[in-house]
Formats: C-alpha cells, structure tokens, sequence
C-alpha cells in the first residue's frame, strides 16, 4: 500500500486515482463531523470491497462487558463501545440492472476524492465501465450541516457517457449495524420500528443496555438535468432497513441527481417519544433550505471557525496542510456547545479506544480550545470532570480508597472506569495529575479564578487526598514513594517512582494547599461550603503536605539526571538509532515481555513533566534530560512528537523541531504508524498546534502576562496565527526577520516578546 498517497495541497485533502488497497485508510483520513455526529468516508453506493463502514452519534455508547482471562478487584465491569449507529448515507444505484460498484467495475478511471478543509465537504468524482459496459460519470458531494446539527445532506449525480440508460437511485437506511469492535459479538442496537410518511423514512431504535433512543431519517429529492423531477417510488421494508427506489430513463449525455437528507434525532436531546416527530419537523427544514443554500451555510459556518483557528504556513504546502488537517478534525469531532460531551481519541472516525475521554483532554486538547474559541469551552471541558467527582470517587473506593478520594478514570463515557487492561486502569494514575494541571492551566491562561470555588477546588481535594493515600513511607529511604505504577510511557508497567508520576502528585498537592487558602481568604462563603462538604481538618493537610514535602525523586549522579523510574539504568541501553530499523515499529515486532525489558520510551514520560513544569527547570536541565532521554524514545504513541518538538525549539534545535512538527502534523495523512485504516488521532491533533503556537512561536505565560519568543524553521518563508487571550484576539506573524503582534479589541494589552515588555494597541499593528 502507498502511505504517501495523499496530494499536498494548501486547503484541501485529495486522493487521485482509485486503489482497493487505500480505501480503508482513506475512509478514515477523509472522515467527516460536525461534533453532534461523524462518519468515515464511506462510499454512499454498493461497496463489495475491503471497507470499514462508521457511523457515530456524539455521546451514543454500549457496556460491552469486560473480557478478560483473570479477574481482578476493582475491574471495570464494562468496556465503553463507540457505538456504530444506523447508516443514513447509504444509496444504492443500478444502471440498466447492473449494480454501480467500484470493486466490480470493468474500469474505473479519473478517480478523485477531495476533502475541502476551508469550506466542511466531502467529494468524489470517477468515470466507470460497468460489467454491462455502460459507462457513466460520478459525481458526489456530502457534507454535515454545522448549522442543523442533525443533519447531514449528499448531492449524488450520475452521468451516462456512452449511451441511454435507465437509472435507478435506491437511497435507504438501515440499522442492523454491528461494530467492528466487540469483546462478545453482542447485538448493539435493537429496532424499535421502521415508518414511513410519504417520502419521508423512518427508523427508531435504541442501545441495548444503555437504552439510548435514535430516530435515523431521510428524505430526497430528484434532478434530471438540474430540473426538479418529481418520481413515484417503490417502497422496500425489511425489520431494519427501509428503501424508496426511483427510476428514470436518460439519453446519452443526461444527468440524473439524487439529493438526499438524513441524519438522527436523539434522546440526548429530544423526549424520546418525540423523536420522530423532531426528525420530521428537521427534515422539513433541511428539504426547504435545499442542498445549495445548506452547503451556503457549511462555508459560512467554517469561514467563522477558520478566522479564529487558522494557522497559515508560508513556503511548505505539506506542513499547511498537516496543520489544517488537524485543526479541522479538532473542529469536526468538538465544538464546545454540549458541557455532557468530550473529545474522544478517535473522534468520529473509528471504533478504536473505546470510551469518549481521556487525559488527552487536559494534556492537549485544552490549551487549543481556550486560544482558539471563548474560554467558556475550555470551561465546559472542566466543569465535565466536575459533574463526574461522585463517579472517580466511587472509582477510587473499588481500589480501597477512602475519605473521598478521587481517582479519575483512564478511559471514560459517564465516569466509570471502563478501560479493562489492569496495567492501565490500576497504574496510570497520572492521569489525576493532568485533570488538576488543567485546572491550573485555565486560571493561568484566562484568568478566570470563578471555576476554583464553584468546582475546581472540590476535583483538586478529591485528587490531593488519592495521592496522600496512594503514596507510602519508606523506612529504608526516610521518602514517600509511590509504587506499582505505569507512567506516560506505557512500554514500562508495574515500576516504582515514575519520576512523573512522584513530580505530578507532590504539585498536586502543593496546588491544592495553595489553592485552598486563596478560596478561604478570597471566597469565603465558597470555603464553608466546600469545608462543610468535603469535610478538611487541618490535621489532614499537615498529612498531604508531609508527604509533599518528602516525595522521593530517583536521580543519577553520574548521569547528573532524575531517571525516568527505579531501575532504569539497569537496562541494555541501546539507543534507537542502534536498532535495527526492521525491527520498528517494536509495537508492532516484538513480544510484550522484550519492550518491557528494553529501555524505549514508547512517549514523552519525565520530558512530559519538564513540558508541563517547564519554570521550575532551567534551560540546562531541560537540555541534559532531553538529551539522554530523546534518543531512547520511539514516538509510537501520537502524543509524543509534539511535546519533543516544543521541547526542541525552546533548546534551538530547529531543525529537530521541524522534524517532530512534521511527524506530529501529518501522523495520519502520512500513516507513520501505519494504523490510519482503524481511525485518526484526533487528540493529539491539538498537540500539533501547541507545536507551533508554543513550539515555534514560543507562547507562554509569565508573571500573569502573555509571552512569545519567537523561531521560524528554516523551511518556512513565514506563519501566523491568532490567540484569543481574556477576551482580547492577537495575531501573530513570524517571517525570518521579524515578527508582527496585532491586536484586535477596544484596550491596550502588555506581552512580553523575547523577555522585553510590548504595549500593543487595538487595530495597531506593531513589529518586533
């Protein structure tokens, strides 16, 4: 298969020429959402072929039980599915009663796929010889409706090219869907009934178990020449599927269209015994809008979003394209209008990683949505870990936790710990770290102190007291360790003091003592409130902080460096460029028991810590550690080029920053762990940005004020972006000699550039 298919282009993704063996890697890359729903890009006709058919309803889950050969205390009882829902897309056609289908075709020529990232639309265009040697024309386009969220809409036209044909267009839904991923095959959905009303079908089904109700729709309309051609249809019913077909003769050179409306209502957001009056009163307004003024409206809505978002790149198309790529996925998958849903790490576009929230969330994905949209999305993101407190409590009591602390799950959909691989769901338990660190990072960044004492600090108590009972006291040592563990690295399970680990729990403690007297002196009703709940003593605290205060770090004198767990130096340490690169990626080469031996970081794990506590480490540290650490690690997680990259450029080494820039934006589109056909790596799709917006363009905050210090690879002529930062919008512009800062607002705002204070003025550009 040909991993660098995809044409580099500015705005858009684009496949030329049609190749069985890419279709699957293709149906993920040009994937399709509007953060209410999403599909892979399936073909909306017949295909025989090797394909992987999603659709998916944002926040639409199933328990899929637990399977596992030994079962251990505190086990989630449930593996969270992302559910394949009913498929709306589907149209089958027939010319002259030979199935279109591009898997059987004679020929299929002048393929073109395009997903145009500017404007939210997906495209197909190819000449095919059927097996009856009729040859026609395709042409397709479908998008989903960020304006009716419920919505999606496909304009599919076919051109008969080298006679008359009689055309038949057989649009359907059906919901007898199974996953790709199930542990015991079980059935998913149930249908509840399959209606029509004129032309309009129909079909209500629910989730087994969760019992989420759907009404998937649709309805179309005929063209024949462009001219709206009204059509008698035959009506095709099955217990799951329903189908209209319309039939229309053409001559030589005519071209018949199909446009057709569908999507889902849900009782996420409607009465569940109004579902299918909801489904007819949007497609009514879908029908009367019309597929033009809708697709009007889809390029208006992205023009708004790419305003804010957008980052240009001057003089390297593939770079430009990578980061668009990613931004528009990060768009795609959430936009901040529902506080119940989250970013899953496939998004819309696979079934892989069951559950809809990770750590990624709090690591990645937060800084891009608070300098991208309002700081009230960001908040939306914390205040869903606040509505789940009661669930990592009672997680953390299935593990012998008590006194309500907190342990946030790994993989979640309503809280509940749902990832079943106990050298996750028991060990990495930094991921409470992370969830207390974005608690802090949007403070820091907005300045908005309000979440603190409506939420924050009860999450922050929560996780102080998980990390005071999970540390232990070593007489041997005169320290607090903390034991049996996996860190970010998870090519290393069950160690003792993961530096990261140990780092993250003594600064959440440290935060949460801090944090605590600033609510009790600033917000005293707040405090009472929150002491009265969770019920503090100053005896607990002097607890917490004894154990801060005496956390163990382990450290190599010889190496002038903390190791990235006990033991480490204990290993064979070749580094990657002595393995033999047939045996990469070792993920996908070796036995589970040889990575665990090996010194190879599968991501960032103590650089992680230096990335996230950056000012409590000089240059010289971060350098050393960044130097015996790189050359180990393999980058097989998404996570890991990113933060390698913002590391490199803070140390200078452009070159290397570019590097990982590069692998970052284009993971996907160039397939570097060769997994794209199972779905895209949407949220390390914001540490893509972070690469450039922190990496290249150095932002950070210092001393409560906005910072850059500015770097341009070599490669680039030049980039810009925009920042919303505490209500006030800044564009900046690198070039290889200069940087502009512009400010869009009504008040002067300080930044720091380079160290030195800059005033800009609204609407007043000022270069440095």
């Amino acid at each position: 298969m040909n991993l660098d298919y995809i044409i580099p282009n500015n705005w858009s993704i684009l496949e030329e020429g049609f190749d069985p063996n890419q279709v699957k890697a293709s149906e993920s890359l040009f994937s399709i959402g509007n953060g209410a729903m999403g599909q892979r890009a399936n073909f909306e006709e017949k295909y025989s072929g090797p394909t992987f058919q999603g659709s998916y309803i944002a926040g639409v889950y199933y328990p899929d039980k637990t399977r596992v050969g030994w079962w251990k205390n505190g086990y989630p009882e449930y593996f969270a599915k992302v559910l394949n829902a009913p498929s709306w897309i589907g149209i089958n056609v027939t010319i002259n009663n030979e199935q279109l289908d591009l898997f059987a075709c004679k020929n299929v020529k002048d393929f073109r796929r395009e997903l145009n990232m500017k404007e939210g639309w997906l495209s197909r265009s190819f000449v095919a010889t059927l097996q009856n040697d009729i040859e026609v024309e395709v042409k397709t386009k479908r998008f989903l409706s960020l304006d009716l969220d419920e919505v999606g809409a496909i304009n599919f036209n076919i051109t008969a090219l080298n006679s008359d044909a009689e055309i038949t267009f057989e649009p359907y839904i059906d919901s007898g869907i199974t996953n790709e991923d199930t542990n015991w095959d079980d059935k998913f959905w149930d249908t509840v009934k399959v209606s029509q009303d004129g032309e309009k079908a129909l079909i209500e089904a629910k989730t087994m178990k969760t019992e989420f109700y759907t009404c998937t729709f649709m309805e179309s309309q005929l063209f024949h020449n462009g001219n709206r051609v009204e059509i008698a249809s035959e009506k095709e019913e099955t217990a799951t599927t329903i189908a209209f077909s319309y039939t229309q003769k053409v001559t030589k050179g005519d071209t018949f269209s199909i446009h057709k409306f569908g999507g889902y209502t849900v009782d996420r957001n409607h009465d569940k015994n109004e579902l299918v009056a909801a489904a007819k009163t949007t497609l009514n307004k879908a029908k009367t809008a019309g597929f033009s003024k809708l697709l009007d409206n889809q390029k208006q809505a992205w023009a708004q979003i790419w305003d804010m978002a957008d980052i240009t790149i001057e003089g390297d198309v593939k770079a430009q394209q990578g980061i668009r790529f990613n931004i528009f996925h990060l768009n795609q998958t959430y936009l901040g209008t529902d506080a119940t849903l989250n970013i899953g790490p496939k998004g819309f576009t696979g079934e892989k990683y069951g559950g809809s929230t990770y750590w990624d969330t709090e690591a990645y994905c937060i800084p891009f949505y608070m300098a991208t949209k309002d700081q009230s999305v960001a908040r939306k993101l914390l205040a869903y870990r606040y509505n789940h407190l009661p669930k990592a409590i009672e997680n953390a009591e299935k593990l012998g936790f008590t006194n309500g602390a907190a342990l946030y799950p790994m993989v979640t959909m309503n809280g509940e710990e749902c990832h079943n691989e106990w050298e996750i769901t028991f060990e990495e338990i930094h991921r409470n770290g992370a969830i207390a660190f974005a608690i802090f990072n949007y403070y820091r960044y907005t300045g908005d102190f309000s979440y603190i004492p409506e939420m924050g600090l009860e999450v922050l108590i929560g996780i102080a007291r998980f990390w005071h009972q999970r540390a232990n006291f070593s007489t041997n040592m005169n320290k607090y360790m903390i034991l049996g563990v996996t860190g970010p690295n998870e090519y290393e399970n069950n160690i003792n003091n993961n530096w990261y680990t140990n780092y993250i729990a003594k600064w959440c403690i440290d935060y949460t003592l801090e944090t605590i007297e600033k609510v009790k002196e600033g917000h005293s009703v707040d405090f009472e409130r929150i002491s009265g709940k969770t019920k503090i003593t100053h005896e607990e605290l002097a607890l917490w902080k004894k154990v801060a205060d005496n956390m163990y770090f382990p450290y190599s004198e010889e190496h002038d460096i903390y190791l990235q767990q006990d033991g480490f130096l204990d290993k064979e340490l070749i580094t990657v460029a002595d393995l033999d690169a047939s045996q990469r990626p070792i993920n996908q080469k070796w036995s589970w028991d040889r990575i665990l031996r090996s010194p190879y970081i599968k991501q960032a794990d103590l650089l992680q810590g230096m990335y996230f506590f950056e000012d409590q480490f000089t240059t010289e540290e971060l350098e050393r550690h960044f130097d015996f650490y790189e050359p180990f690690t393999v980058h097989e997680s998404s996570l890991s080029p990113c933060v390698h990259s913002i590391q490199a450029a803070k140390l200078d080494r452009m070159d290397q920053a570019y590097t990982f820039y590069l692998r970052t934006s284009r993971l996907d589109l160039d397939d570097y762990n060769h997994e794209v056909h199972e779905g895209l790596h949407i949220t390390s799709m914001a540490g893509t940005w972070m690469s450039i917006v922190e990496g290249f363009g150095g932002m950070r905050i210092k001393n409560d004020t906005l910072s850059f210090e500015p770097k341009i690879p070599n490669q680039w002529k030049g980039y810009s972006f925009k920042v919303n930062f505490r209500h006030q919008i800044i564009k900046v512009a690198v070039n290889q000699s200069e940087t502009q800062f512009e400010l869009e607002g009504d008040a002067d705002l300080d930044i720091l550039v380079n160290g030195k204070v800059i005033t800009i003025s609204a609407n007043n550009l000022v270069t440095v």
